[in-house]
């Protein structure tokens, strides 16, 4: 018996196929034993100093193989969404976080096995681990080819065990949609879904079927309502606050320190409304939908010219006021994350054309929560189109470093005279404008706002001072 143990330990040690006989018995077993290295991928600093981010969408799961550049996982801090990539061909050997968990820098993120014999990874990142045998993994093999999908249709794929690289996307660019994923699930199945049901139909009676009357000898009673507590079992819920929530917080607890001036009109945008309207079509063969955004964005940009002080910063001690070159105004974004403030840079370079072009491209960013730091970074100035979920007039918050920020009501008909005291329809917007009164005096905020409404109110004159 020793001399079987001993063949057995060595036929473990060299993972090969071995047969032999005890006392007219064969046993025979095929195995394979790992023998890479465990590597401890940690995470990496982002930058923005930044030391802790949320663990948000897991890209593998514990027995996956993943090539270099493959995806890891989506963190999210409080500035941006990042998406982690692995540095090593190997197997997910552990994860160390679980959705929504808080993340260190420099801390293990997972355990990768390589493969020893290529030396990639250093001895401080190598832990030993016991081995495993290869019917234990669970394999899905990743392709070198990048496949278009957001972060929540791969995970319903890997949830259900489906490989992205066998699915045909019907999305632009081949993007594999989670139609796809649940069509293809319905293949695999044969299942078909259900026809709604529908509501029985009952004939109204004719006029001479008569309604069987209630026997007279018994008393017709009237039900009366029987009083009961009310039974309620939910609980109050705890959370802590991450992501763009934290980041909330700490900005606005800022803005407290700021003295807000509040100042407010409203802008008759009738012909701007009929410009835009000849000019979607033209916008829409070109692949960009426009909005009034760009409009409002570009006349800010051409008022702040006149009034640089509004593009500017001071300091937290209040001993200097810098004069920003570039105008990177700030669109407020109402997302699932979130309040986010991303912004078009250099709008004072920029055509209309040009702000609707990357005006689509942040909102498509935001909607997936996949904006990058650069987006959520560097602003100078910020509008709040608050009024495409409704209101009227606000009192909009200013983002520190910024001084001012402007909010905008929705567009509405509204009845009003002309020059000739005759009244007509008019599509009026209310505008909300709060500015530092550290440095910035009333008159100031209302003369930049009054150049601004004219350049709205008369879109043609933008056409002088656009360069």
């Amino acid at each position: 018996m020793a001399a079987v143990t001993a063949l057995w330990s060595s036929c473990r040690a060299a993972g090969r196929l071995f047969v032999f006989h005890v006392k007219h018995a064969v046993f025979s077993s095929r195995f394979q034993v790992s023998c890479g290295q465990i590597v401890q991928f940690k995470l990496s600093d982002i930058g923005e100093g930044i030391t802790e981010v949320t663990v948000k969408e897991w890209y593998v799961k514990e027995g996956d193989s993943v090539s270099q550049f493959d995806s890891i996982c989506e963190v999210q801090s409080d500035k941006a969404s990042v998406t982690i990539t692995s540095r090593y061909d190997g197997i997910i050997r552990k994860l160390h976080y679980s959705i929504d968990d808080i993340a260190f820098v420099g801390k293990p993120l997972v355990d990768i096995e390589i493969d020893a014999s290529k030396g990639v990874a250093s001895e401080e990142d190598v832990v030993e681990t016991p081995p495993m045998s290869h019917e234990e993994h669970t394999h899905q093999e990743i392709k070198g080819h990048k496949t278009l999908a957001t972060p929540a249709v791969r995970r319903l794929a890997m949830e259900n065990n489906i490989k992205l690289s066998e699915i045909v996307g019907t999305g632009k660019d081949n993007r594999i949609l989670k139609e796809d994923i649940l069509n293809y699930l319905a293949k695999q199945t044969g299942a078909i879904l259900p026809p709604s049901p529908k509501a029985e139909i009952v004939p109204p009676l004719r006029k001479t079927e008569a309604v069987p009357a209630a026997p007279k000898d018994k008393a017709r009673k009237i039900p009366v309502p029987v009083s009961r507590p009310i039974a309620f079992s939910g609980k109050d819920r705890t959370e802590p606050v991450t992501g763009f929530q934290k980041a909330m917080v700490k900005t606005m607890s800022a803005a407290l320190k700021i003295p807000h001036f509040g100042y407010s009109d409203e802008i008759d945008l009738t012909q701007l409304v009929r410009l835009r309207e000849e000019l979607k079509p033209v916008a829409e063969m070109r692949g960009v939908k426009l909005s009034f955004m760009p409009f409002f964005i570009k006349a800010a940009s051409l008022g702040l010219l006149q009034y640089p002080i509004l593009n500017s910063s001071l300091d937290e001690n209040c001993q200097n006021v810098t004069y920003k070159a570039s105008h990177n105004i700030g669109v407020a974004m109402d997302t699932e994350q979130g309040l986010i403030v991303p912004n078009v840079k250099n709008v004072q370079v920029c055509s209309v054309f040009d702000i609707a072009v990357e005006l689509n491209r942040l909102q498509s960013l935001g909607s997936a929560g996949q904006l990058g730091t650069s987006d959520l970074t560097g602003g100078t100035f910020t509008l709040s189109n608050i009024g495409t979920i409704g209101g009227t007039y606000a009192k909009p918050v200013i983002l520190p470093p910024e001084v001012a920020i402007g909010a905008l009501g929705k567009i509405q008909a509204l009845p009003r005279f002309n020059d000739k005291g005759e009244v007509f329809k008019a599509q009026i917007m209310n505008v909300s404008w709060s500015a530092d009164h550290r440095i910035i005096d009333g008159a100031t905020m209302a003369r930049f706002s009054n150049l601004w409404k004219s350049y709205l109110e008369n879109p043609a004159s933008m056409l002088l001072d656009l360069k």
